[in-house]
């Protein structure tokens, strides 16, 4: 005990799952299949945007980078499930829980950046066709592609710090499936109105913004294909951006939903709930989404297995 009579916490005891003891089998196959998933499909994604000539344009660099995200975005969650699945070890150290909650949301903003860079390119594409190679050249898209991964650090060094510099009291007993800001700001001890609030801006420049920039994008896209004569460039225009746009309105809005939602509203269940469609069933889904919808990839897929 310390000063205030305040426990000194050094591990986390991670729920999960815990509470449903009849289904850890069950469950470890499910997410063993999810996650093998996640690496095969992204893992071909990447392949075939790499190697197929046809496939080496802008928007597909950045579906390349954005599928190998997804992979190291579900590898901070899913192999921590599975292991406590397999072992039924569910604690979880203090600085590794910490680790944990900085990648995933470094990850996570990442994430909500590169969709808009995305949605900004099929923007340019559509709207400004005739400038579309000058102003995505190859320079611009490693820098965005750059600036998409780096622009999450400082966000998130900075919540990080103001989370876990917080003092632990009572239980730690972490009733979620990862270290995740809500339940662990229930364990903090004293006024967190502070935390809450630093996390409430985070969430507004780093999740509302980027949505919002992105159905701003999609308006001019869906008024500019209106315009466009004859319904094969239409169809083909709506299919181009509409796989595109699915997989923002899984991804974010889940996560929107996550977040803002008053603190009265949390449901546990409903948190882990949300959490499993943004964190494992949507990067599992994005593979098949691009490719049932994009006859490019869906050739390049059928040539390299072919081969």
């Amino acid at each position: 005990m310390v000063e205030g009579n305040v426990s000194l916490i050094m591990e986390f005891i991670l729920v999960g799952f815990s509470d449903l003891p009849n289904l850890q089998g069950f469950l470890f196959g499910l997410f063993f299949i999810i996650y093998t998933g996640v690496l095969i499909g992204n893992g071909l994604i990447i392949v075939i945007t790499k190697v197929e000539p046809v496939l080496q344009t802008p928007m597909y660099f950045f579906l390349r980078n954005f599928s190998f995200l997804e992979i190291c975005y579900t590898s901070v969650i899913l192999p921590r499930i599975l292991a406590n699945l397999w072992t039924q070890k569910i604690n979880i150290s203090f600085i590794a829980c910490a680790a944990q909650f900085y990648a995933f949301f470094v990850m996570a903003i990442t994430e909500n950046f590169l969709l808009t860079v995305m949605a900004y390119d099929r923007y340019v594409a559509i709207c400004k066709p005739l400038n579309y190679p000058l102003i995505m050249n190859h320079k611009v898209c490693v820098c965005l592609v750059a600036g998409s991964w780096i622009s999450g650090i400082p966000f998130h060094l900075l919540l990080t710090y103001l989370i876990f510099s917080l003092p632990f009291c009572g239980s730690n007993k972490l009733d979620h499936i990862f270290c995740d800001i809500r339940p662990l700001l229930k364990l903090a001890c004293g006024d967190t109105s502070v935390n809450e609030f630093s996390f409430y801006i985070i969430v507004l420049i780093v999740g509302v913004l980027p949505f919002l920039l992105i159905m701003w994008s999609y308006v001019k896209i869906i008024t500019t294909i209106l315009k466009v004569p004859g319904n094969k460039g239409r169809s083909k225009a709506f299919s181009t951006c509409s796989s595109h746009l699915i997989v923002v309105l899984l991804y974010l809005g889940c996560g929107i939903i996550t977040y803002l939602r008053p603190s009265s509203s949390h449901s546990i269940e409903l948190d882990k709930v949300f959490s499993i469609i943004y964190t494992t069933v949507t990067p599992v889904f994005n593979p098949i989404i691009y490719s049932l919808r994009n006859k490019d990839v869906v050739f390049a897929l059928k040539k390299l297995l072919f081969k």
